[in-house]
């Protein structure tokens, strides 16, 4: 595939970057889920899991769900060509699979733009923030597959066939 202005929605003929103008698009219903997963060494994650996942730090789950959540409100600071949205819900799910932790960011609103940036961001800083509550315990732990699951309003919708 050849990459063209066309289709690089973030681009111009020039390839400047710009904002898309979405102005004319429907306003529709709009959702994204997103996934990050942290993986702990083996004995970090037994560790966490005996001390009810609190370091000296704080409750580790309780405190990423609430970046994750700041995280996906602020997308429009932190991604230069976002538009700002009015996110209706952001729910931030952390649950352990083994030596994993997996996070799922669900983010929806009203608008005439999507909100997969969002539900990535979201994700994104959870695990962030879990590696940053642990990093004294280890510095193995590896932040993986960020990836958007999900998308539904607007011209596509992405992962929804999974759901049914």
């Amino acid at each position: 595939m050849t990459v063209t202005s066309a289709t690089l929605s973030h681009v111009d003929e020039a390839q400047q970057p710009r904002m898309v103008d979405v102005g004319a698009k429907p306003v529709t219903h709009r959702t994204a889920q997103a996934r990050a997963r942290v993986t702990f060494p083996h004995d970090v994650a037994q560790t966490l899991h005996a001390a009810g996942y609190v370091t000296p730090k704080g409750a580790v789950l309780t405190v990423a769900q609430i970046a994750g959540v700041m995280g996906a409100k602020a997308t429009p600071q932190l991604i230069p060509l976002c538009h700002p949205l009015s996110i209706d819900r952001c729910d931030i799910a952390i649950h352990m699979d083994g030596d994993d932790a997996l996070i799922d960011c669900t983010v929806s609103c009203r608008g005439s733009t999507g909100v997969e940036m969002e539900a990535l961001t979201g994700a994104s800083i959870a695990a962030l923030t879990i590696y940053d509550m642990c990093k004294a315990m280890s510095h193995d732990i590896v932040i993986a597959e960020i990836r958007l699951v999900k998308k539904t309003g607007g011209k596509h919708d992405f992962g929804a066939q999974e759901q049914a």
